[in-house]
């Protein structure tokens, strides 16, 4: 019996691959509408203004890891483990980037010329926002359209409240919190610190589902986790510009750990594979900054990248996708935030592109 021939495609962020790529990666960060909500004339030059202040600072980040971003290579790794799981289709993973190469236009041709019979969207942004899987969605659509990819699609919106995700980051936070603890003076409290990218409080406002994924992703994470009594809070990082951020910030909780005299293990509960954010924000800037701020002791999680019950948890998302069907879907198949997320894709999609998943008609 023939399988069926699945091209699946995962999308992240990008990174640049070499010091001279950090400018151009900026500019295609910061001139992507998604990003940037500012009059479309205005943003060009508004968004190439942005890159042009941050080359500096991005490059001294850079330096750190070796000049370039290991998320291209991290993301391959997840691909390969994750097509080694799926024996049951012939199936070929593909790897999309939304502000450096492989960008989708490139991705799209090879997938159009690899002919396949489905083609799936993957994520790899558990939780849905329009600045990152939504962009994300965008951009393939525009380069499938432009290359003559026509293929019967689905796509998957977010996984925040799967359980297959959601017991694999558990028992990664639940292996540095038992190493974190082992390592403590006796007697000394540990608080977990589920840090995730921040946004803008405006985007929030006005419908995105970010901040309701984020914290339902950590309700259902300490649920899991089942340490009795555990001291928790979500905060967020990476703030970027001058507008108010949702919170409360990452910083703001490391303080108020040192205020109260505890030890932190820091979770990046919103990123799947190590980049700056994780390797340079929080394990050289925000441990600096715990120390400054009186807290002695500082771990961080690592991100899931090609851990095991991860990529289990991934091939099952894809088996589902495609007993789906064409169009778009969540981990449960119908919409699953909300009324007042009107960023919701289930919000904002024309009925006939929503999938009829059995969960769906019957709930």
């Amino acid at each position: 019996m023939t399988k069926p021939r699945i091209a699946v495609v995962l999308f992240n962020l990008g990174g640049p691959d070499r010091p001279e790529s950090i400018r151009p990666f900026l500019v295609n960060l910061f001139t992507d509408p998604a990003i940037l909500r500012v009059n479309f004339f205005i943003r060009p030059f508004l968004g190439r203004l942005i890159a042009a202040a941050r080359v500096r600072p991005a490059t001294e980040n850079y330096a750190h890891i070796g000049g370039r971003s290991p998320l291209l290579e991290l993301t391959g790794q997840q691909a390969r483990a994750l097509e080694a799981e799926l024996g049951e289709f012939e199936a070929r993973c593909f790897v999309a980037m939304r502000y450096w190469h492989p960008m989708s236009e490139q991705v799209a041709r090879e997938v159009r010329d690899w002919n396949p019979d489905r083609v799936l969207l993957l994520p790899l942004y558990p939780q849905f926002s329009t600045t990152t899987t939504g962009s994300s969605l965008t951009a393939w659509r525009e380069a499938a359209a432009k290359v003559a990819l026509v293929k019967p699609t689905t796509s998957l919106c977010c996984y925040y409240g799967d359980n297959g995700f959601t017991h694999a980051a558990a028992m990664i936070v639940r292996r540095a919190w038992e190493a974190a603890r082992a390592a403590l003076p006796a007697g000394l409290p540990l608080r977990v610190l589920f840090s995730a990218h921040g946004l803008p409080k405006v985007i929030i406002d006005n419908g995105d589902p970010y901040q309701f994924q984020i914290e339902r992703t950590v309700a259902d994470t300490v649920r899991y986790l089942r340490i009795p009594g555990l001291d928790h809070a979500i905060c967020y990082q990476s703030r970027a510009t001058p507008q108010e951020w949702i919170g409360p910030s990452t910083e703001e909780e490391i303080e108020r750990a040192g205020r109260d005299k505890v030890a932190v293990l820091v979770v990046p509960i919103a990123f799947v594979s190590e980049h700056t954010e994780t390797l340079v924000e929080l394990d050289i800037e925000y441990k600096e900054f715990a120390r400054e701020a009186g807290v002695e002791y500082y771990f961080r999680a690592p991100t899931p990248n090609a851990d095991t019950g991860f990529i289990a948890a991934l091939a099952a998302l894809v088996r589902r996708m495609h007993e789906f069907g064409p169009g778009t879907c969540s981990h449960q198949g119908g919409r699953t935030c909300p009324a007042p997320h009107t960023d919701c894709p289930f919000a904002r999609a024309d009925p006939r592109e929503r999938v009829r998943s059995r969960w769906a008609r019957t709930t």
